[in-house]
């Protein structure tokens, strides 16, 4: 299969990102088509109760619909969605979300692992997971279930990261399919649509 079948065959992007990588999302967010065909699900981590804003804030800087995810609401595309605080985000084989309060991962809740991986086994090759800026190395092992299901991983530039840690880590223990500059990233996505 060519690689722009590979790409245009995407299902779910899910962002995950820590120290660094909220401005990279408000950077990539302005430059996404409208009309993307598939839901984007943005996991960071953050502290409980203090960005309860966030959603708002995202909301300013695209046209497409940004919401915190709910409990058993189903992914739909042409949305963003921010994993909300203090939860890890599950995905479910009907691609609905599961939010759940068991202990943290990588001393983060929410985990991009979690989702990473529960991402990877309900859309299999149909899933772009992407892995930005952040200073431990959570996300690591959600990209290699990626790659085991079949999936395309992407991480920032470790060199245009704030904090290079999270995506160099990712770098280091697997195979990544695509390494982008912030400059990159939103026609990457818009690509995959």
């Amino acid at each position: 299969m060519e690689e722009s079948e590979l790409m245009k065959n995407c299902e779910a992007l899910i962002i995950g990102g820590s120290a660094g990588s909220l401005e990279v999302v408000l950077r990539v967010l302005p430059a996404l088509s409208p009309t993307l065909s598939f839901p984007v699900i943005i996991v960071v981590h953050r502290k409980h109760g203090t960005d309860s804003l966030l959603p708002d804030l995202l909301s300013g800087k695209t046209s497409l619909k940004v919401k915190e995810i709910e409990e058993k609401e189903q992914a739909m595309a042409g949305t963003v969605y921010i994993a909300p605080s203090d939860y890890h985000t599950l995905i479910e084989q009907n691609k609905t979300f599961s939010l759940d309060y068991s202990e943290k991962v990588n001393y983060s809740r929410p985990a991009i692992d979690v989702t990473f991986q529960t991402g990877a086994e309900a859309y299999r090759g149909k899933l772009v997971c992407m892995l930005l800026s952040g200073s431990n190395s959570d996300g690591v092992n959600g990209l290699k279930s990626v790659k085991a299901w079949g999936g395309i991983t992407v991480i920032q530039d470790p060199e245009t990261a704030q904090v290079s840690y999270m995506p160099a880590q990712a770098a280091l223990q697997l195979k990544i399919d695509y390494t982008l500059s912030i400059e990159d990233m939103a026609d990457f996505i818009n690509l995959l649509s």
